[in-house]
């Protein structure tokens, strides 16, 4: 993965100010040549630090309006097939193998309770999926941040 340096930082936190700039904008509020934040953009982009934009969209404003924490304990040597089946479920937003009584941890949203138990069924459908443990979120209290990981890294802090 590309490192992010102290111009990468600030052309991205110039963007988190205006999503919709335009190279020609960042460059000038920026100081430096057109073709240089266009190199950059795209070597973000291709280097898969950018991620997607539809990773920015808030679930709630497709009707998810319930956010929860699956620990998922996986029967040995069925990691890859477990994840196939984990990864073919919609409302499974992100997947992190853990260290810990668990194997991974997933992240689901649904649209209420009932939702919630249908999906958590379906994970316990999957060969190789041997138990769930559900925490659902009562509320978001801080949602990711990088603005200042990014601030330090151009600089700024």
């Amino acid at each position: 993965m590309h490192r992010i340096d102290s111009l990468d930082a600030r052309i991205i936190l110039a963007l988190d100010r205006d999503p919709s700039a335009t190279v020609l904008a960042l460059a000038q509020t920026l100081g430096v040549a057109r073709n240089t934040v266009h190199a950059r953009l795209r070597r973000l982009a291709d280097g898969e630090v950018l991620r997607p934009f539809s990773c920015r969209v808030d679930p709630r404003a497709l009707g998810y309006d319930l956010a929860a924490f699956v620990e998922l304990s996986i029967r040995q040597g069925a990691g890859d097939e477990a994840l196939d089946g984990l990864r073919s479920i919609p409302e499974i937003i992100e997947i992190h193998a853990t260290t810990g009584n668990a194997d991974l941890l997933v992240r689901v949203v649904a649209q209420d309770t009932a939702d919630l138990h249908r999906v958590t069924s379906r994970m316990l459908e999957i060969p190789g999926v041997l138990r769930t443990n559900t925490s659902i979120s009562l509320l978001e209290v801080m949602p990711l941040r990088l603005t200042e990981l990014l601030r330090r890294a151009a600089g700024d802090a």
